[in-house]
């Protein structure tokens, strides 16, 4: 399989979006586990629809789920707090932007344990760790040629 291009996002951009796009008036939060797993599933689902993946970083197969440990450093200190708004960016393609708020109108409405458990059920983050116990620190890649694999597997199975 080739070698997946990728758009010039850092993960940050993709992050500072979605914590920019909470509804905080309607008491809307997002914790640092939260997310990591939107990162997650916006990078698979931007590597499908689009061919492209949305960043270079790698995830690796943590223990609760996909993380990007760029992202687990800068937001580890809130703990299980949630994470505060930011600037909003406004250099998204209208594509990408498409994709993230399809990301967040899917996923945004369930709890980080559950988008949690859900990674943990699906082929990508299962292979990597490759039989590792939950208890047993990993971090091994997710690789974007899995994640395209599955979710596209995943998307014909949906549409048929």
């Amino acid at each position: 399989m080739e070698k997946i291009n990728s758009y010039d996002y850092k993960a940050t951009d993709i992050a500072n979006w979605f914590l920019c796009h909470i509804d905080r008036d309607a008491g809307d939060s997002i914790t640092h586990l939260k997310l990591q797993k939107l990162l997650y599933y916006a990078q698979a689902w931007c590597i499908v629809l689009s061919g492209k993946s949305l960043f270079e970083d790698d995830f690796e197969a943590w223990s609760h789920g996909p993380v990007l440990p760029g992202i687990y450093h800068d937001y580890k200190h809130f703990g299980f707090e949630a994470l505060p708004s930011c600037d909003c960016i406004n250099n998204i393609e209208e594509e990408v932007e498409n994709i993230l708020d399809e990301v967040r109108r899917v996923y945004g409405e369930k709890s980080a344990k559950y988008l949690e458990e859900l990674t943990h059920h699906e082929a990508p983050w299962i292979e990597a760790r490759n039989g590792l116990p939950l208890e047993v620190r990993c971090s091994n890649i997710i690789s974007k040629e899995n994640m395209l694999r599955f979710y596209s597997e995943m998307l014909q199975e949906n549409e048929g």
